[in-house]
């Protein structure tokens, strides 16, 4: 018989974070603890893009996600923008389950590291404990093939938790291996730290 595989982030999660924040914050129970719920992304499409342009953005997309993704029309036509009804705007996925936990552990631990001069991401939440990161070149991610790629795009990364605040959401993905950026009240307050132990 065999045993179904967890995802590697998905069992640190059980094993160490659940415990970590039952601890920390004091919850009566393990079901108080936030999670993941989904990760959408989303990245747009230009408006003179040809069939060709949108085939390679669902491919990319698509091998990125590992599932493919659903493409966005446009409601109404915009003269302004040469934008008529019914044209492709964007592409999108929604990620649950096991590929929602594999995508983030390959962002974290292949992707992000990927950036040149990386310095980390930054800390700000919605409001309510969801978390979206911009993305401004996809090819940072291993599945996309460079020489395949005829135009750069953008990718943003909206992590949805069920976290009711955003200190809960930020202690969660930090937990999960998110690499936030320090602050400068951060950095001011280590450096304090650090000349009154001197």
């Amino acid at each position: 018989m065999s045993t179904k595989r967890v995802p590697f982030l998905k069992q640190q999660y059980l094993e160490q974070i659940v415990p970590a924040l039952v601890k920390s914050r004091s919850y009566k129970n393990k079901y108080e603890v936030p999670g993941l719920v989904k990760i959408s992304l989303n990245t747009g499409i230009d408006a003179e893009a040809d069939k060709n342009q949108i085939a390679d953005i669902q491919r990319d997309l698509a091998a990125i996600a590992g599932q493919k993704p659903v493409l966005a029309k446009s409601k109404k036509a915009i003269s302004n923008f040469k934008l008529r009804q019914g044209q492709t705007v964007g592409a999108y996925v929604t990620l649950r389950g096991d590929a929602m936990w594999d995508f983030l552990y390959r962002l974290l631990a292949v992707a992000l590291p990927t950036i040149r001069d990386f310095r980390g991401v930054h800390s700000k939440f919605d409001g309510q404990g969801n978390y979206t990161l911009g993305i401004s070149d996809f090819t940072i991610f291993p599945e996309i093939v460079v020489e395949n790629v005829k135009k750069s795009m953008g990718l943003d990364i909206n992590i949805v938790t069920s976290a009711q605040t955003d200190d809960e959401g930020r202690e969660l993905l930090k937990l999960l291996g998110m690499p936030f950026r320090r602050t400068d009240a951060q950095v001011a307050a280590d450096a304090a730290a650090k000349s009154n132990a001197a």
